[in-house]
């Protein structure tokens, strides 16, 4: 089983947008992310988000370009200050691949709480935009691999 961790593209500041919807730059890096998924034809049987808007529109643009025969869903227990251990309990039992839209500092907690086995620790640092894949094996969780934005804009430029 694989959890594709994301943290939501970059937000506009409050005053300008009161629900903090995405940016043009963070709507940008999303998509870009979306087509990197999909190239790695990644398929997930369920996408959840918090129920914020920078995180709904996010999860929306990714259930765009990768495989899921649903759309994405509001779950609670993904907010910035909610307890790890909801989302944790809820992957001891779930067996699919799953894609969870989120925020800081919660899916750094989540992310401690699967690979390190306490929520204190910090073995990934997460970016707005970025994917981290982890992989249960026997029940243990590991990282496989982490993307950013600005490493696949990095990779494209030096493509052109």
């Amino acid at each position: 089983m694989r959890a594709y961790l994301v943290q939501h593209g970059k937000a506009k500041p409050a005053d300008e947008d009161p629900n903090r919807g995405l940016s043009d730059a963070g709507r940008e890096e999303v998509t870009r992310v979306g087509e990197f998924l999909r190239g790695l034809r990644i398929s997930v049987s369920l996408i959840q988000h918090s129920g914020k808007l920078r995180a709904e529109e996010t999860a929306h643009i990714l259930g765009i370009t990768i495989r899921c025969p649903v759309g994405p869903t509001h779950t609670s227990g993904l907010d910035p200050s909610d307890d790890p251990s909801i989302a944790s309990n809820f992957l001891k039992v779930y067996t699919d691949d799953i894609l969870i839209v989120g925020h800081l500092p919660h899916l750094e907690r989540l992310t401690s709480l699967l690979v390190t086995g306490t929520p204190d620790k910090r073995p990934v640092k997460f970016q707005n935009g970025g994917v981290v894949c982890l992989e249960k094996e026997a029940g243990a969780w590991s990282l496989l691999w982490a993307i950013v934005p600005e490493l696949l804009q990095a990779t494209s430029r030096l493509a052109a």
